[in-house]
């Protein structure tokens, strides 16, 4: 039997406010990663850039139609014979005045595979004084994605997701073998819960988790935690990246997801009970 492994790699990003700027520096650790071997590059969200302010974001974000991330990414993907995961993009929806949190899958031929909108929204108040309202200028997704990979499937969430765990359960029993979380997670939330969310889900549903991240301060002040991870099934720590833009990379051995799964047969224990 053919054991299938596909090399992965994570992109991590300090965006700023201006788009281009960021679309180049995404640009030249795509093209390293894809250069030592990766077939699958995913960044982390926000790609496209990072504002201080929401209305600034609003006013800054683009329609799909003249976003220039999706020429690039394309481009790349078809040039470099990978599949890339633009984290997320701020994408103007031109019938409102909000934005999607986009994460588009491209194809090695360059064609988009599969695009999710970020569901569970960043509003929160932290115990530093630091506040987010995401919902005031992000319009929730309604549908969770599973993507077809060569030889794997690719359950899709960005950032805040990562805290609802019924998702990723679903995503997995819906036939994904790696769980995708490009993030921009604060400094106080991300040294706390980062790495323990992210284990976390990898246990639960027995798959490779594969989390990019934005690092350093943006625009505001804002500052983002990095230390982007890859994880197996089995919750061990693959790869991780520290708090500087860069390139991490792992092999995921699909035959790993389904040792897991075999070990611990969790996803086939439901049961039904009465709520509280």
């Amino acid at each position: 039997m053919t054991t299938m492994i596909l090399t992965a790699a994570c992109i991590q990003l300090s965006s700023g406010p201006e788009i281009e700027p960021n679309l180049t520096a995404a640009e030249s650790l795509i093209r390293e990663a894809a250069g030592q071997g990766a077939v699958l590059v995913a960044t982390p969200e926000n790609t496209c850039h990072m504002r201080g302010v929401s209305s600034d974001k609003l006013k800054s974000a683009r329609p799909e139609e003249t976003h220039p991330a999706l020429p690039l990414f394309s481009a790349l993907a078809r040039e470099l014979d990978i599949w890339l995961l633009a984290g997320s993009l701020s994408i103007l929806l031109e019938d409102e005045q909000r934005v999607a949190n986009r994460s588009i899958l491209f194809s090695n031929t360059g064609d988009i595979a599969a695009r999710y909108d970020k569901i569970h929204l960043f509003d929160v108040d932290l115990p530093t004084g630091e506040s987010h309202r995401e919902s005031d200028i992000v319009r929730p997704g309604t549908q969770a994605v599973v993507a077809d990979l060569p030889g794997a499937k690719l359950g899709m969430s960005i950032c805040y997701d990562v805290r609802f765990s019924y998702l990723y359960r679903d995503l997995a029993k819906a036939g994904a073998t790696i769980l995708s979380v490009p993030a921009a997670f604060t400094v106080p939330t991300g040294q706390a819960h980062w790495e323990t969310l992210l284990r976390a889900r990898a246990i639960e549903t027995g798959s490779f988790v594969i989390a990019p991240g934005q690092c350093g301060e943006h625009e505001g002040g804002r500052k983002t935690w990095g230390h982007s991870l890859m994880i197996g099934p089995w919750g061990d720590i693959m790869a991780q990246a520290d708090d500087k833009p860069g390139i991490i990379m792992a092999d995921l051995d699909m035959e790993a997801v389904t040792k897991a799964r075999q070990a611990v047969p969790a996803l086939q224990h439901d049961r039904e009970y009465k709520k509280p």
